[in-house]
């Protein structure tokens, strides 16, 4: 608990960008937020929100400070006079992950939800300053894994791994514990193992993506029984496009993702050649932000929930998801995607997580460091991802069925390609086996122009083959185009419809990847997602 004389508290940690993390407001900005909230003088050691509380007020310190504190009663930093407590779950409606208790002599501004968001979009030079500090203290928390949980498991285990990716996407603190390592926890029994070790000592043992988002509070909770406006299915780049702009317009929005916010692109460790950012980002990086625009607007955002059915025969509209709930719309965007296509090979499927991958992120380099493997496929994923593992892999080996790069991946990236010492293009080649009792070991390939195979020892395979529309769910409300994809701007006679993005069922739209005829980048997606809201407000008005 904290001590009743700040002096004699341990000095916070300082960060490089100090100021934009835990920025003091002068008393011209503190008058302004002042006309949001009220003054209050709590008494010492009060608790003003605590780890879990979902929607907690926010405060302005004016004197004294606020005592921040971790699961364990660990004092973690104070909010000292001027500065002002949250972070992103202020936004987002996800539980908080710190405890904060009012200090001695302590006197605050308190702002209910509300009037903070209120303050946040009309004081806009105060939101901006508000905001830069949020993502970075999340980013600070994500590095620290203060207020998070702690994973328990092999990191060469296909549930571990399904955890750790989980958590990483969807920006949740954590520590990773590995067997291996002195300090795993010894009570835990192979049985148990993958375990998440709660805070307040709870062991979930081998936990689903969707315990874990409700536990973790990582969901805001939808209304019941509301009507939303526009529901979008699907976070990746078009999803996440059409909710920013849709909460921003006004629309009441409800985006509902099966894994986490990203999408593909949210795998991808470095885009390049994403308008704006010159020195490119990577695709977590840029789903982030997005999610966090989102919820600046109002959105509320539904993860590790698949929708398995969309009821268009009365209205408003009715999307099922698994575990039961049911979601209404007004109108529905469809923005799905598509998903990896896999390998048909004996015993593909159970080294995938252990060894075989979909996505190149820093874990699976982590994994793979100094060792040789092999990316399949010629697209930008399959560019990008052989770039990114050239860092910490002894060799990278890209494998394409056709003659080369050049017709499906952009020119930076196969320059890039044949300039780099380490990576290496075999044109006419596929994979023929894979071997490994655990582990991904060993593969061999057959390189069809020469009729040779070659076998090498490998530590990943990362499979970038093309892609499966995620449409299933519409198939009874929707005709699909022959490969699974959603027709759209035509009826059913051919003739225009009103909006390129409107499918044959009025107030049901499709952008992005799983939208028959879209070009397969993130851009367009996020232009898909942006142009489609405007249809959006035809329908509604009509």
């Amino acid at each position: 608990m904290p001590d009743a004389d700040i002096t004699l508290r341990p000095e916070p940690p300082v960060h490089a960008r100090e100021d934009q993390i835990f920025p003091r407001l002068g008393q011209p900005l503190i008058a302004r937020i002042a006309a949001y909230g009220a003054e209050e003088s709590p008494a010492s050691d009060t608790l003003l929100f605590g780890r879990g509380d979902r929607g907690p007020d926010f405060f302005v310190v004016l004197a004294g400070a606020i005592d921040l504190f971790d699961a364990d009663g660990g004092y973690v930093r104070s909010y000292l006079p001027g500065q002002f407590s949250g972070e992103l779950h202020l936004f987002s409606g996800r539980a908080s992950l710190l405890d904060g208790r009012a200090a001695k002599g302590t006197r605050l501004l308190r702002l209910a939800p509300d009037a903070f968001r209120r303050m946040a979009s009309a004081e806009p030079d105060i939101g901006e300053m508000v905001m830069r500090a949020f993502i970075l203290r999340r980013v600070d928390l994500l590095a620290t894994g203060s207020g998070g949980i702690t994973l328990v498991g092999s990191a060469e285990d296909p549930e571990t791994h399904r955890i750790r990716e989980f958590l990483t996407r969807n920006a949740h603190p954590h520590r990773f514990v590995d067997l291996r390592d002195p300090a795993a926890p010894e009570a835990l029994t192979a049985e148990e193992l993958p375990a998440v070790l709660m805070p307040e000592g709870r062991v979930l043992s081998r936990p689903s993506s969707a315990q874990l988002a409700d536990l973790l509070g990582l969901n805001a909770m939808p209304e019941g029984g509301a009507t939303y406006d526009l529901v979008v299915v699907g976070a990746g780049p078009a999803g996440l496009a059409a909710a920013v702009y849709g909460a921003s317009e006004g629309l009441s929005t409800f985006v509902v993702e099966a894994e986490a916010p990203g999408g593909q692109a949210g795998t991808s460790s470095r885009i390049e050649n994403y308008l704006g950012f010159p020195t490119g980002i990577s695709g977590q990086a840029l789903a982030g932000r997005a999610i966090t625009q989102a919820h600046k607007f109002g959105a509320v955002l539904r993860v590790s929930a698949r929708a398995e059915h969309l009821d268009c025969s009365s209205r408003p509209f009715r999307i099922a998801l698994a575990g039961g709930e049911t979601v209404q719309a007004r109108a529905v965007v469809i923005a799905t995607g598509a998903r990896y296509r896999r390998l048909d090979l004996p015993g593909y499927a159970a080294l995938e997580g252990c060894g075989v991958y979909y996505a190149a992120t820093p874990m699976e380099a982590q994994l793979c460091a100094g060792a040789e493997v092999v990316v399949v496929g010629g697209g930008n994923s399959a560019g990008q991802a052989a770039m990114f593992l050239s860092r910490s892999c002894a060799k990278v080996h890209i494998l394409v069925r056709g003659p080369g790069l050049a017709a499906t991946m952009s020119d930076y990236l196969v320059q890039r390609i044949a300039n780099s010492a380490n990576v290496q293009l075999h044109p006419f080649c596929e994979v023929t086996s894979v071997e490994g009792s655990e582990f991904l070991t060993r593969l061999r390939w057959r390189d069809r122009a020469n009729d040779t195979t070659e076998t090498r020892d490998v530590r990943g395979l990362f499979v970038m083959i093309g892609a499966a529309p995620n449409t299933e769910w519409v198939s009874d409300c929707l005709t699909l185009d022959p490969a699974g994809f959603v027709p759209t701007g035509l009826d059913a006679e051919g003739r225009p419809l009103a909006s390129p993005y409107a499918t044959t069922i009025d107030g049901v739209f499709a952008v992005g990847d799983v939208r028959a005829g879209s070009v397969k980048r993130v851009a367009s997606g996020v232009g898909e997602g942006a142009a489609v809201v405007s249809a959006v407000h035809r329908h509604l008005a009509g």
